[in-house]
């Protein structure tokens, strides 16, 4: 899989991923092969590139509650954009309740954990899908911690306003919510505790600041950009349960809600072999049970005295920063749904 930047593509490349436009319908499948005249809708779209299958690729697997995510997200990034726009431009707000509302209804009542898909993000557009993700994670996260209704509608704003960098303008935006100003407050003081890399212990967090500053580490640790490389999910989530900074149980709520070493996932260990993840461990979700590609051998983590010095390093990754799975394998051993 190739990322092409929109002047790149070519008549007869494949794409990799659905292609949707601002209201969210469908413009092209995944595997079409591009014509001159999908390269011109493409580039009507506004899409600085798309990810271009090589010629002999398979079509990578993506399940249908995947590809309705990537959809969620083109909609209401055109969304964001144009509500945080008009709020610079009038210091006023139009839509922004109706899309709060619309996250908490797809993603905020989830019994099961999703895929977290990321999309490439320009410099142009960091800023709203970035507010977006974080504000998705939130949803996801506060149904995990059962907050009460009215904190998950004033914490999925905050998530969204927070990049506004203007803790004024929140305040006067949401001025019968004073609970959106104190999130985006505390979320920028446990960032900066994780910076002096100690607590400051005088802050009585609230549960929502908690979840903010957990969500926007996630998602900046993870989005795909061209200044930089993604980290993973793996390496996101070492990074979160080794500062004390952030709250232990927001970031259970975060395990909770995505799938981070689910069954099915190809990983690298620290010994050097790459394996397969055959059961999740929810006790400890850095300790799966693996099989060595190597040997075939089945490793249980979780097992410390067997193999307390092994330990999963990083997942195997697409261009895309999807992992790889290797459901044939799965099977064979009889680990398959």
């Amino acid at each position: 899989m190739q990322f092409k930047r929109t002047e790149e593509l070519r008549v007869g490349m494949r794409l990799a991923r659905p292609i949707y436009n601002k209201n969210g319908v469908l413009l092209f499948e995944r595997a079409s092969k591009l014509t001159d005249q999908g390269i011109a809708s493409i580039k009507n779209v506004g899409l600085i590139g798309i990810f271009i299958l090589e010629p002999a690729e398979p079509v990578p697997p993506m399940s249908e509650e995947d590809i309705e995510f990537e959809r969620f997200q083109t909609i209401n990034v055109y969304a964001i954009m144009e509500e945080l726009e008009r709020i610079m431009n009038t210091g006023r707000t139009s839509r922004l309740q109706i899309i709060v509302s619309d996250i908490i209804k797809n993603y905020g009542h989830l019994e099961k954990k999703i895929n977290f898909i990321q999309n490439l993000r320009s410099v142009e557009d960091y800023k709203y899908k970035h507010a977006l993700n974080v504000a998705i994670l939130c949803a996801m996260m506060s149904n995990q911690m059962n907050l009460k209704v009215e904190d998950r509608l004033d914490l999925v704003t905050a998530a969204l306003l927070h990049g506004l960098g203007d803790y004024d303008l929140i305040e006067k935006l949401c001025s019968s919510d004073p609970n959106v100003k104190r999130f985006c407050v505390q979320a920028d003081k446990i960032s900066e505790s994780a910076e002096a890399g100690k607590i400051d212990s005088a802050i009585k967090l609230m549960e929502g600041s908690m979840i903010l500053a957990v969500a926007e580490v996630f998602d900046n640790m993870t989005a795909m950009s061209f200044e930089r490389p993604p980290e993973s999910e793996v390496a996101a989530i070492k990074y979160l349960m080794n500062h004390e900074v952030y709250p232990r149980k927001a970031v259970d709520a975060l395990v909770n809600s995505v799938n981070i070493l689910s069954q099915g996932v190809c990983v690298e260990l620290n010994t050097g072999d790459k394996a397969l993840v055959l059961s999740e461990n929810p006790m400890d979700i850095l300790s799966p049970m693996v099989l060595c590609f190597g040997d075939n051998s089945i490793i249980d983590l979780s097992n410390k005295d067997a193999y307390g010095d092994i330990e999963i390093t990083d997942i195997m990754k697409t261009m895309d920063n999807r992992h790889e799975m290797d459901t044939e394998m799965l099977a064979k051993y009889g680990f398959g749904k």
